[in-house]
Formats: C-alpha cells, sequence, structure tokens
C-alpha cells in the first residue's frame, strides 16, 4: 500500500511532528510507504495571516527537506521517515475557477495576495523544488521523492498539459479523454495513471462514462486505486472493490486484470528489487492460468 498523509506548509516544524509520531510509534512495514500530500490551499492560510507569502508556504515545505538532506542529524527522525516517502502529491478541487499561469505572474516573493495561485503554477514550483532536492540527495546516495500529483479529475485540460511536463505519474487523469494529443502524448510517455472509478463515479463522472476501459484498451499505462475510502467505499478491502466492481461492469478478464496489477506495481514507489519479486508472482500465475486454459481448450 502506498498511504497519503498531509503536509500543509503552515510552519517548518510539520515535518519533524510528522516524523516524531512515525518514528516513536514504528509505524513502518515493508510493504507500506508514503505519499505526502500537499492541498493547495495558500489562500486559506494566507487570509489566516498563517503565511506572508507563496514562498512562505515553499519554504514551509521544502527548506526542513533540503536542511536533512544536508546534515541527517540536524533532524534525525525526518531522516528516517524519508527513507519511506516515495512522492509528492497535490491535492485540491480541481474544479475550482483559476486565472491561468502567464509571464506576467509574479514570483512566489512578490506572491503576497490573497488569491490561490493556478494549478500549473503550484506545479511548477514544487517540480523545480524537487528536482534540486533530489539531485541532492542521489549524489548523497538517499532516497529520491517522485511529483505525482492528483490530475485532470476536474477542472482546465492545462492542468494535464502542466502535469505532462513535471509530473512522473497523476491520479485519475479522467480529463484526458477530453484531449486526443495530450491522450496520445501520454500514451508514448507512458506516464502512469491511477484512476479510481468509484470515487470519479461519487464526485465528477458517472461510473459508465469513466474512460478507464477506453484508455486501458489504447495502451496507456493505467492502474486502478482507491481515493478516499473511508468516504467513498462500503467493504473492508476497498481495492478489491474497485477491480470486482471494474471486472464485472466492464468484463474485464483475468489476464486484464494481471496486466493493470502490474501496472499498478511499476506505478509505485516500491524498490526494484520488490517489483521484480512482485512482477515474478504476476508471471507465475498468468503462465498457470494459460495452461489450465489450453487444458481445457
Amino acid at each position: 500500500a502506498e498511504y497519503r498523509i498531509s503536509i500543509y506548509g503552515r510552519k517548518k516544524s510539520e515535518w519533524d511532528q510528522m516524523a516524531s509520531w512515525i518514528v516513536n510509534n514504528e509505524l513502518y512495514s515493508e510493504n507500506v510507504v508514503w505519499l505526502i500530500q500537499i492541498p493547495r490551499i495558500y489562500n486559506v492560510y494566507r487570509e489566516m495571516g498563517t503565511i506572508n507569502s507563496f514562498q512562505n508556504l515553499l519554504d514551509n515545505i521544502f527548506l526542513p527537506l533540503f536542511e536533512v538532506t544536508v546534515d541527517p542529524s540536524s533532524h534525525p527522525q525526518l531522516h528516517v521517515f524519508l527513507e519511506q516517502v516515495v512522492g509528492l502529491d497535490l491535492v485540491d478541487d480541481e474544479s475550482k475557477p483559476e486565472r491561468r499561469p502567464t509571464k506576467h505572474m509574479p514570483t512566489p516573493e512578490q506572491w503576497t495576495n490573497v488569491f490561490n495561485p493556478a494549478y500549473a503554477y503550484y506545479v511548477y514550483y514544487c517540480y523545480a523544488n524537487l528536482y534540486t532536492l533530489n539531485k541532492l540527495r542521489d549524489s548523497k546516495g538517499m532516497t529520491t521523492i517522485k511529483l505525482r500529483p492528483h490530475c485532470g479529475e476536474a477542472g482546465d485540460i492545462d492542468h494535464l498539459a502542466a502535469a505532462f511536463l513535471t509530473s512522473h505519474n497523476i491520479a485519475h487523469g479522467v480529463n484526458l479523454k477530453k484531449s486526443p494529443v495530450l491522450q496520445y502524448l501520454y500514451y508514448l510517455a507512458q506516464i502512469g495513471l491511477a484512476m479510481s472509478p468509484l470515487s470519479n463515479n461519487s464526485l465528477f463522472i458517472d461510473y459508465h462514462r469513466n474512460p478507464f476501459p477506453t484508455f486501458f484498451l489504447r495502451g496507456l499505462n493505467v492502474s486502478l486505486s482507491t481515493d478516499d475510502p473511508l468516504q467513498i467505499h462500503l467493504t473492508k478491502e476497498p481495492l478489491v472493490e474497485e477491480y470486482s466492481v471494474a471486472a464485472s461492469l466492464w468484463k474485464l478478464s483475468s489476464c486484464d486484470l494481471c496486466e493493470i496489477a502490474r501496472n499498478s506495481v511499476y506505478q509505485s514507489g516500491f524498490s526494484h528489487r520488490l517489483k521484480v519479486r512482485i512482477v515474478h508472482s504476476f508471471a507465475s500465475f498468468l503462465c498457470s492460468y494459460i495452461t489450465q486454459l489450453m487444458d481445457s481448450l
């Protein structure tokens, strides 16, 4: 599993508080990694007076990560926790109206008004900081963190263009059905789409209109994922729920489900060693399935 937990950027101590909670409670398993999600609600904190500029928000999020990378002893528990962190996510309601970014937009230091920056603005500055951070961490033999935002569930098609230029893979991406060109680019680059049809059905798009089966048939790198399982799903096994409903309604075969699960493994942030082990188990299953199928014929 890849669990998501939030860092808000209100103050620099958030990272240390989270890391101490993880480490002190021994919340560790080789079967679990963490995604850090950043809610795109700068405007809320600015109106509250918690932060003064967008740069203030970026500093609260990224400076502790640079400090612990340069000197692990400066944040010892955070250093341990970051070994389990594989991705950075951006979350919020994409359907909210926003101003498109232009070359005349202020820099983060100058962004002191109460308006929330556009999606592409958030994505670019998170990408730029992560790129530099990952180069530094890689040079020191440390784990790196990929940008994996929520994108394309609603809102402007520009969100998907911005994510294509900056992100490793995305969550949702249903709005790709509106742009064949972007859809083709995502196919060529094999950028992962972790889709959650049951969640989409509750919030933005009816299940029978979800483009997941079309994307799958066209060869896009799609997987099935849960999203807000305590709110959306009805069983104790939300991921099985996603797979079983998809298989029933879209007539997916066992081979289809294995390919989707394989995509999920490759999209995940687990180590290469673990991915190879899991994919080999899929291959063994497929071989036995095909053998049984041939015997029955």
